[in-house]
């Protein structure tokens, strides 16, 4: 079992940033990749980011690459999302995830095997 456990959301206007943190435990995350989706009112869920543990290959959806970027702390057992030049149409409720197969997290109807309980993250224009 993987427990995630995001934090960093919060209130920004547009053009601000948020870093998204998100701490595993129960195992190494060794073999894994771990990722990001959201999921904004009334929408479905959306993949955002996704990182290889092993080999730190990352993966963006479209509209988030240039200004969002994951990186990781492989002592801490965490994955961060450094979230630049935001806007309106970025809020909504971030969930951490991982999946042995990066397939099944990039796939929003799957979104991974272990998902975090979310962070909000709010962005005004």
């Amino acid at each position: 079992q993987v427990q995630l456990v995001e934090s960093g959301g919060g209130s920004v206007q547009a053009g601000g940033s948020l870093r998204l943190s998100c701490a595993a435990s129960g195992r190494r995350l060794n073999g894994y990749t771990v990722g990001w989706l959201r999921q904004a009112p009334e929408k479905e869920r959306e993949f955002v980011a996704a990182m290889t543990w092993s080999g730190g290959s990352t993966y963006y959806t479209d509209s988030v690459k240039g200004r969002f970027t994951m990186s990781r702390d492989n002592a801490k057992n965490t994955v961060y999302l450094q979230m630049n030049s935001l806007e309106p149409k970025d809020t909504a409720i971030y969930y951490c995830a991982a999946d042995i197969s990066t397939g099944r997290l990039t796939d929003p109807s799957v979104g991974g095997r272990y998902r975090g309980q979310g962070t909000q993250v709010t962005v005004s224009s």
